[in-house]
């Protein structure tokens, strides 16, 4: 059997990682609209209606139209935009959020896919959460360095260039100044969280890859704890999951530079866990991929889950 599958704006980053990716899937019969008709309205809902699943890859406003056309009630919608993330009747696209998260996005035909920064935040955070040791109001700093991907193609397109907003490209830069990044939402709902945590993006002069950081006081949390109890709590957490892996405690896991390194789940859709610190302090780390994991794969990962496949078929 193929599924029919329409990727409503493949000509933006993660629509042409996802029309790449179901290119070369024999079970996948994609859904094409011709180029002077991408505006056309009724020929999208005509898509939109008769696919299996539907995604969507586009700006929030144009998201919302999208998914409001689509009134097949079999067909799986799938956004990749913020527009949904943090809507009660829409499911968030994180299979290892929880136990029951994995069976919901099974049984929903409204999916939204994390953002980059809130998959590396939310994955770090929650199992702290549900297991008592950060209380929901506790004040979380979090630093995120990415490449210059996650800002679509306008701003690849001036970082190749070296002009306009690619311009100082040579140094990392802090943006989202106001610390009212779009993310924060779905970081706190899906977190666990009751107070929004002070955030820092950082764009890299790099393509793609990402490190999303927490630093913690041990002795600012719920309970007595150290390093390698935060590692167990996550290995326990993510030990059967197919994607996000827990690395070895502290130094064991970093290169012999001592260097930590955004890009090197770059090209795949793992996340991986990293605990660093000491005595006193513990730094947590998850790398990801923001076009994978955080975005086009995290995308595929759900549709897998969503028609009943592989969860990791094309991945």
């Amino acid at each position: 059997m193929k599924y029919r599958v329409f990727v409503d704006g493949n000509a933006g980053t993660t629509g042409l990682q996802i029309g790449e990716r179901l290119s070369l899937r024999q079970d996948i019969e994609v859904l094409t609209i011709k180029n002077e008709l991408r505006k056309d309205i009724d020929e999208r809902r005509r898509l939109l209606n008769g696919a299996d699943v539907a995604f969507l890859c586009l700006p929030d406003d144009a998201a919302r139209e999208s998914a409001s056309l689509v009134t097949n009630p079999n067909t799986i919608v799938i956004d990749a935009s913020t527009a949904h993330r943090t809507l009660p009747d829409w499911t968030y696209g994180l299979p290892e959020l929880s136990i029951q998260q994995r069976e919901q996005i099974t049984r929903s035909r409204r999916i939204a896919v994390p953002g980059c920064h809130a998959t590396g935040f939310v994955l770090l955070v929650r199992p702290l959460v549900d297991a008592g040791l950060l209380s929901p109001d506790y004040p979380l700093t979090c630093h995120s360095i990415t490449g210059y991907s996650g800002g679509g193609h306008k701003l690849i397109d001036a970082y190749h260039a070296g002009q306009g907003a690619g311009m100082g490209m040579e140094a990392a830069r802090h943006y989202a100044l106001s610390l009212q990044h779009k993310h924060l939402p779905e970081m706190r709902l899906h977190g666990g969280l009751a107070r929004t945590p002070l955030f820092t993006p950082i764009i890299g002069n790099f393509e793609r890859g990402m490190a999303v950081a927490i630093p913690l006081h041990l002795d600012t949390l719920a309970q007595k704890t150290d390093l390698a109890s935060l590692q167990s709590l996550y290995a326990a957490r993510y030990g059967q999951s197919r994607f996000v892996k827990v690395m070895p405690l502290g130094e064991a896991s970093l290169p012999e530079a001592g260097y930590f390194d955004p890009t090197a789940c770059n090209g795949s859709n793992r996340a991986e866990i990293f605990v660093y610190g000491n005595t006193d302090q513990a730094l947590l780390i998850c790398r990801l991929d923001n076009l994978g994991k955080g975005a086009s794969g995290a995308a595929l990962q759900c549709m897998n889950i969503a028609l009943g496949l592989d969860e990791a078929a094309g991945l």
